[in-house]
This record gives C-alpha cells, sequence and structure tokens, in this order.
C-alpha cells in the first residue's frame, strides 16, 4: 500500500509538451507498481529511501536523489524496499516534443536512470501542481509553467547513468513486445508473434516465463486490459470503442475478461475510479500543506 496524493487530469490546451498527471507517494514496506505499461512518458523521483526499478530483464536498485524514466508502451515494475521504502514524486507527460526535451536532458531509452540534487524544489512544485486541481484556464497555463519548471531544474545538475548493452534474448524480448504494443488492437496470434521474433513458439514462450514471469498470451493479455483501464479512466470513449480499441470484437467477451481482472466490469470501473480519485484528492487537500 501507499500513501498517495494523485492529480489526473483528462484534457490539454498544449501540444508540444503537456502535463497529463502527477503524485506524491510515501510507500509501504515492498509496495509495487505493475507489470503495467503506460500510454505516456513517466519521471519518478525519489525523496527517501530505497527501491528497484525492472525494465525487461534489467533492475536498477535505486535511492534518494535518484530518478527513473517510464517511457510508453514499455512493460516496468518497481517496488519499494522492505526494510527502507522510498517515498518520491511523479510527473506524467506527453506531447509532440516530449522526447525531444527528454534527449535534451540527456534521458531516453537506454538512459532511463538519473540523479539530481534539487529534491526540494522538485518536491515544491509537484505539490503546487496537486494543489492547482481545476480545469479552469488560469490553472492550465500555471500547471504548464510548473511543467516546464520541473524540466528546468532538472536541467540544472542532472546526472545521467547509462544502463548496460542489452544481450541477444533482450533483442528478442523487446521485438516482441514491440509486436505487441503496435498490434494489441487487432487478432494477433502468438504463432505470428513468433513469427516477427524469428523463433519459434516454444522459445518465446520461454524467453517470456524466464524475463517476464508470463506467458505471450497472459502478457498480452494483461497489456489490452491495462491499456483499457486507461482508456477508461482518461476518456470518454464508449465501453464498446474501448473494447474495439483494445483487440475485443465482442463487448461482452471484453467485459467478462475486464472484470475477471480487475474486480470490476468496465463501466464501474470507470465510475469508481474517477469517483475515488476525486475524493482522495479533495480529502487530502489540506494535507498537503504539511508534506
Amino acid at each position: 500500500m501507499e500513501d498517495a496524493y494523485v492529480l489526473q487530469l483528462s484534457g490539454h490546451k498544449f501540444h508540444d509538451l503537456y502535463l497529463c498527471f502527477c503524485g506524491y507517494a510515501k510507500c509501504e514496506p515492498l509496495h509495487s507498481f505493475g507489470p503495467a505499461v503506460r500510454p505516456n512518458y513517466i519521471l519518478h523521483y525519489i525523496l527517501e529511501g530505497t527501491g528497484r526499478y525492472y525494465v525487461g530483464d534489467t533492475q536498477y536498485t535505486l535511492q534518494a536523489g535518484q530518478g527513473f524514466l517510464i517511457e510508453p508502451e514499455i512493460q516496468t515494475f518497481y517496488q519499494a524496499d522492505q526494510e527502507d521504502p522510498w517515498t518520491y514524486l511523479w510527473v506524467g507527460f506527453d506531447g509532440n516534443h516530449a522526447r525531444e526535451y527528454l534527449k535534451d536532458l540527456g534521458i531516453n531509452s537506454r538512459q532511463l536512470i538519473f540523479r539530481c540534487g534539487h529534491a526540494a524544489e522538485l518536491k515544491q512544485l509537484v505539490i503546487r501542481m496537486l494543489k492547482n486541481n481545476t480545469s479552469s484556464t488560469t490553472n492550465q497555463f500555471l500547471l504548464q509553467s510548473l511543467l516546464f519548471s520541473f524540466f528546468s531544474i532538472l536541467a540544472q545538475d542532472i546526472d545521467v547513468v547509462s544502463a548496460e548493452s542489452a544481450n541477444e534474448e533482450n533483442l528478442y524480448i523487446r521485438r516482441a513486445l514491440e509486436y505487441i504494443h503496435n498490434n494489441y488492437s487487432n487478432g494477433i496470434k502468438i504463432s505470428e508473434i513468433a513469427e516477427y521474433v524469428c523463433i519459434d513458439r516454444s522459445y518465446l514462450y520461454t524467453l517470456f516465463r524466464k524475463n517476464l514471469n508470463l506467458s505471450p498470451q497472459d502478457y498480452l493479455a494483461n497489456y489490452r486490459i491495462t491499456r483499457a483501464a486507461e482508456l477508461l479512466t482518461l476518456t470518454d470513449l464508449p465501453v464498446g470503442g474501448v473494447a474495439l480499441s483494445c483487440g475485443y470484437r465482442d463487448p461482452l467477451v471484453f467485459s467478462k475478461a475486464f472484470k475477471q481482472k480487475r474486480g470490476s466490469t468496465p463501466s464501474q470501473y470507470r465510475k469508481k475510479n474517477r469517483k475515488d480519485a476525486n475524493e482522495h484528492l479533495q480529502a487530502h487537500k489540506d494535507i498537503l500543506e504539511t508534506i
């Protein structure tokens, strides 16, 4: 579990770079998130404690003063340490120039980990974001300025840590995930994924079990439901439209699969998730003053 404060935005006024969500969390021991994929970029920054971040079969052990990038459509998993669980903040963002701005900081798919010594400034920016949770024009401009300030502070003294070169198994996994992420909305088969990667189906299964602890079929199903949950939360697409967007031609089959994974129907999930997010932020708005 975690004591979290979250701001989630459903629309944006800007296009080159814009805030999608942000948050602050003090995690319980071994609290984890994932394995999951996200549609946007996310920068996490650790304020206290330690934890681990997993991308494929690469593990990073991180501590206060460090941060990590989550890229769109890439499966990740992260977990707080048992003895010294981390407290972190995060900003989720996207835009036509998001990748370019990250490149300016030296952060990319091969350099996901960074250090920055301006913890207090980054924390205060996210607290201000959380407090300005209305969709007024004034707040949209304010949130935009705070996001650029976040990047500006990182740029002052960021130190990027290079990742190790990928091995052959990592290449097969990455290509398989690439195919799933680009084609999950279609009726793809595991044999097609194996053919794309140029290995046989049984070896693909072995690699997925070894590196992701999931079969290719389970990964595809989890990915579709994860994307469906994001669409239900962040868009107003009808349930049938969400189903089609995530590779389900039959809305009833989709609803059954979604309920099996998430414990509620798509409509129930959308209503509860939006209601809980608003209530949680309002209930803890005063507490933000003491963080």
